[in-house]
């Protein structure tokens, strides 16, 4: 049993120490200043997205900005997204199409669509998100626009999921914001490894200097993280986390809906910077390892009672591991506290424990399957 004491002891350890660096990151967050507005290409790549696309669009068309086009990718759809578009388009020429019949073989749909959307981008700034996602303000692209600087070539932003009934709602919520705690957390210290396609801007010519996703065509997802995994340094990339610059996204509404839709976007985590793999995996780990080790020596304790009566007196190991437990626990509420304060994100913090130990199991199943997993699509 004191083996699994130390092993606990040391990856609750990796635990704390990497807490303790994100909240160090979140209050060291740079605040930026606006800047004068350049002009955008709002670009999103629609597959059989009608009824989203009716609600999507007249948001769009409604920013509060002096000078943006909306870029509609139609990919492949056949629920009458050609002609809702074709409408808006004529009524206002802010709203442009590009139509995608057919992909070339073995190239992902979505990628090829943004591809030729950002393209058709009239911008040098481009900002991207998807159909069933809805801009928190008229704001949103001036608040992700005050980064467009001469030396910026990304600006990450944050897409929360809207808030619902039942525990898979509450879950999803708890794990968008621990995976944006993350990439936050990182780039604030000068080492950015993914974004979100919901909420995500980069320059045009970056795009096609860097010839966009040429690198990663064949791979069923990565369109947002992969490119930026690619290319974003501390020195080239901005953050925008307030609640303005936000675009809630709709969430799965089943658990197997929610598990595939995790798989493909952590399948292409295997295709991260060398140094991004080992750190990120050495965080989730310690996670994993810390609340399996907890379970272990909750069993063990539980079988040495039943086999010789309540002890005495409470081992030293024991206040060890409830203390260093606590710690952890103590730290990530406040990690989620400051998140919650700084994006505005609605999340009930008495759940966490909970979440916690669910975040475990969901992990260990989404996380093999995903590295073994060669038949991920986006859609069709």
């Amino acid at each position: 049993m004191q083996f699994f004491v130390i092993f606990f002891l040391v990856f609750v350890g990796i635990q704390v120490l990497f807490l303790i660096v994100f909240l160090t990151a979140f209050r060291r967050r740079k605040v930026e200043h606006e800047h004068p507005g350049v002009p955008v290409s709002v670009v999103v790549c629609a597959h059989d997205e009608l009824e989203n696309l009716r609600e999507l669009v007249p948001l769009l068309l409604s920013q509060d900005y002096p000078e943006y086009e909306v870029i509609i990718v139609n990919d492949r759809s056949n629920d009458g997204t050609f002609d809702f578009l074709r409408e808006w388009a004529e009524k206002d020429k802010r709203l442009r199409m590009v139509d995608v019949q057919s992909t070339p073989e073995r190239v992902n749909g979505k990628k090829y669509g943004l591809t030729l959307g950002i393209k058709a981008a009239s911008y040098e700034w481009v900002l991207l998100t998807d159909a069933d996602c809805r801009p928190n303000s008229e704001q949103w692209i001036r608040r992700m626009s005050h980064h467009f600087t001469d030396s910026s070539d990304f600006v990450l932003g944050f897409s929360p999921y809207r808030k619902g009934a039942g525990l898979l709602n509450l879950f999803i919520r708890f794990e968008t914001v621990l995976t944006a705690i993350q990439y936050f957390a990182l780039g604030w210290l000068g080492n950015p490894y993914m974004g979100v396609g919901r909420n995500l801007a980069y320059r045009k010519s970056l795009f096609i200097n860097k010839k966009g996703f040429n690198q990663f065509l064949h791979v069923q997802g990565g369109d947002d993280d992969l490119f930026v995994n690619l290319h974003a340094r501390g020195s080239n990339t901005r953050l925008e986390l307030g609640a303005d610059s936000q675009v809630q996204s709709i969430p799965e509404t089943s658990w197997r809906a929610f598990f595939r839709q995790k798989v493909r976007h952590l399948s292409v985590g295997k295709r991260y910077r060398f140094s991004h793999r080992i750190l990120l995996g050495l965080f989730t780990s310690s996670w994993l390892l810390t609340w399996l080790s907890v379970i272990v020596l909750i069993a063990g304790c539980g079988l040495n009672v039943a086999d010789t009566g309540l002890p005495e007196s409470v081992p030293v190991e024991i206040y060890l591991v409830s203390g260093a437990f606590a710690l952890r626990l103590i730290l990530l509420l406040l990690l989620f506290r400051v998140m919650k304060r700084q994006a505005s994100v609605r999340l009930s913090l008495w759940a966490l424990p909970v979440l916690d130990f669910i975040y475990t199991f969901y992990y260990l199943s989404t996380g093999l399957v995903a590295l073994t997993s060669k038949t991920i699509r986006w859609r069709n």
